[in-house]
């Protein structure tokens, strides 16, 4: 599995989040604002609806903003886990089909966040594979290079949930 304590080789993002598609973002919980200058990323009001996949004490929303929270692993997923993640990719092409903004995040912004944005543009129509350059494009190259969650992806969500309640 892997842990930000492991990613030393895996660089901050330039920005704390992206747009994705209009009303769609991605991030995390720090970024590099400088040579090698890493800041903290610190949600406040700017979304209408957050979902956090690492929750870090003092990283916000502010009160009053719709707030998610699904702890979830950079690595292997149970069942549950999955449909976790399915759910929250609902919630966000919901509030974007209700006009409102959507920030999707974790440590760094690129896998755990990477995995429910990518599962939310493969509900509004895109190919998994688009999905992964699209996010790749936007936020980082480093976006999803979580092997594994790209393995979900193409296999579909809803599938990989199956076969992992299968093994356990």
């Amino acid at each position: 599995m892997r842990t930000r304590g492991k990613q030393g080789d895996v660089p901050a993002p330039d920005g704390p989040w992206n747009e994705i598609v209009p009303g769609l973002w991605m991030g995390g919980h720090e970024f590099r604002n400088g040579p090698g200058q890493v800041e903290f990323a610190v949600v406040r009001n700017e979304f209408d609806l957050v979902l956090t996949l690492l929750r870090l004490p003092g990283h916000g929303p502010d009160p009053g903003v719709e707030h998610h929270v699904w702890p979830i692993p950079d690595g292997p997923l149970d069942g549950t886990q999955l449909a976790g993640v399915i759910r929250l990719a609902q919630t966000a092409c919901e509030a974007l089909d209700g006009g409102r903004t959507v920030l999707v995040r974790c440590y760094h912004g690129y896998n755990r966040s990477g995995l429910v944005v990518a599962h939310a543009l493969v509900r509004q129509g895109r190919s998994a594979d688009e999905a992964i350059r699209l996010i790749r494009a936007r936020r980082s190259p480093w976006a999803l290079h979580n092997e594994l969650f790209v393995a979900y992806l193409k296999a579909g969500l809803p599938t990989a949930r199956l076969l992992e309640e299968l093994a356990e």
